[in-house]
């Protein structure tokens, strides 16, 4: 934590508390910063690795926004170069425990995190059942928690640059619902993405039945790489 508050500067403090929406009522409300840029936090990761996971987590309960984010590099980090799946799941295992606790709480946390640790993980245990369990996070996805849901949509993304669709399609219809913007933003995106690295089809398809109950940003945010006839298509049937 010392190396972090040591590169702290008060003025991007302010700036980021302004940008990650931390007033009253906001998505981040309440959350604290150091003022670190995010390129100086992995430097800082980086000269950590192999933090013990016990220290890990006391920079993941941290108030201050900066701590917990270079506590989940420091997670993936542990995660990527873990030499058996014993300790590849104990890293999941605190990621998890982390996320039920509340502490990773920001958009920024989620992306930097989500698909790099848990969704590589599901992804690997997949492929060695030679099957899909999609239960972990159809339950994230369920809950009301912002984040959880969140971080249920990104993880997917790892199975999305593998060239599987499935994991996503089963969440997206149970999200639909969701107004508020970093879902809408987040299952939009990942739609897309679907599209651009999968199958356009998949896409399609997904919009033929769906496109009626979605929000307008997640329908922007799903048609960004159509055609604009097939964009006014799918917003006439909202």
């Amino acid at each position: 934590m010392a190396a972090i508050d040591e590169a702290g500067d008060p003025g991007r403090a302010a700036s980021s508390a302004k940008f990650f929406r931390t007033g009253p009522g906001d998505y981040g409300e309440g959350d604290r910063f150091a003022g670190v840029p995010v390129p100086q936090q992995r430097k800082i990761a980086k000269r950590f690795r192999g933090l013990d996971r016990s220290q890990v987590n006391i920079l993941l309960d941290s108030d201050i926004h900066e701590h917990r984010l270079t506590g989940l590099f420091l997670v993936r980090s542990g995660f990527e170069k873990a030499q058996n799946d014993q300790d590849r799941r104990a890293w999941v295992d605190l990621y998890l425990s982390a996320v039920d606790r509340g502490r990773v709480n920001n958009w920024d946390l989620v992306d930097s995190s989500a698909e790099y640790i848990l969704g590589q993980w599901l992804l690997r245990c997949d492929r060695e059942r030679g099957e899909q369990d999609h239960s972990l996070l159809l339950g994230l996805a369920a809950d009301t928690d912002l984040w959880r849901r969140r971080v249920a949509v990104l993880a997917t993304f790892a199975f999305i640059r593998a060239g599987d669709g499935t994991t996503l399609l089963a969440l997206a219809p149970t999200l639909l619902d969701d107004r508020r913007d970093l879902i809408q933003k987040a299952v939009g995106w990942m739609l897309r993405e679907t599209g651009k690295r999968v199958d356009r089809r998949l896409l399609i398809d997904f919009l033929d039945q769906h496109a009626a109950e979605m929000g307008r940003t997640a329908l922007s945010y799903a048609t960004e790489h159509l055609t604009a006839q097939e964009r006014a298509h799918y917003r006439s049937l909202r």
